[in-house]
């Protein structure tokens, strides 16, 4: 295990460059010529958090580690990809910079088949369980640039599954408060399979962690693996529970809002009359 098998430099390069274009294309004389406020911080910040996720998920050792010795820890890097980065990167994303991308006819119908909640879940999920498969996983694991193409593939799922949720685009806003939250509950249904196929299992059921080689003291094979099911449980449940809950609390808001407007509306009161 060297140095740069560990700090992956060619991912850490891929990530300044990323934030350099966008601290370019966010700046305050971007915005203004967009016509647009200044981006702030809160925004910017969100977009930087999800770069150092994709990097501590992609670049670091975990990256490594999950890859060749330890279930778990591939889990752990799942979590982080899937289930967490691509929700910062979103809500880092101001409307008019991504915008004009999805201008053209062709480019619009595409994110609105992708990103369709109904079809975003399905191929989210589906890609995920089969991916957890043993025979699948295996053989993934043994070929480097179908692994490679497999992760783009369910990377791609994972921002369209997020999409409807916390888009940057109140254009393609699709569902309601009420509809987003029974959305989440389904991912989260959806993805329970193949964290109890990990969890319950009373063998390892990876040949490629069960034929490595470990240069350091690890847990059993098994506790390993169930470990790595158990924390992508955990997580999923801290995020979708997280999720539902801002969402929760921006309907109320919104709610108490909108009473609080009707209440003042001078209009109310007209059809009020004293005899």
């Amino acid at each position: 295990m060297g140095f740069f098998e560990l700090w992956n430099p060619v991912v850490l390069l891929f990530v300044v460059v990323v934030g350099l274009v966008y601290r370019s294309l966010t700046s305050p004389s971007k915005a203004a010529a967009a016509g647009e406020e200044p981006v702030s911080s809160k925004v910017k910040l969100s977009f930087y958090t999800g770069i150092a996720l994709f990097y501590i998920g992609q670049g670091s050792p975990i990256n490594y580690l999950g890859h060749h010795y330890l279930f778990s820890v591939h889990m752990l890097q799942q979590s982080l990809l899937y289930l967490i980065m691509p929700i910062f990167i979103l809500n880092g994303l101001p409307a008019w910079l991504i915008r004009p991308l999805f201008k053209g006819a062709v480019m619009n119908r595409l994110l609105r088949f992708f990103t369709h909640p109904l079809i975003s879940v399905l191929a989210f999920n589906l890609l995920f369980s089969v991916y957890h498969l043993p025979l699948v996983m295996d053989t993934l694991m043994e070929n480097e640039w179908m692994l490679l193409g497999y992760h783009g593939v369910l990377l791609f799922t994972a921002f369209a599954m997020w999409f409807p949720v916390f888009t940057p685009l109140p254009e393609h806003e699709k569902m309601s408060s009420l509809m987003k939250l029974a959305y989440i509950a389904v991912n989260g249904i959806l993805l329970t399979p193949a964290c109890a196929l990990i969890i319950f299992a009373s063998e390892p059921i990876y040949a490629m962690y069960a034929n490595a080689v470990v240069p350091f003291n690890a847990l059993p094979l098994l506790d390993d693996q169930q470990l790595g099911g158990v924390l992508m449980k955990v997580i999923q449940e801290i995020v979708y529970g997280s999720a539902l809950a801002m969402i929760f609390f921006k309907w109320y808001r919104t709610e108490r809002a909108q009473e609080e407007e009707l209440s003042d509306d001078p209009q109310d009161n007209s059809g009020l009359t004293t005899a």
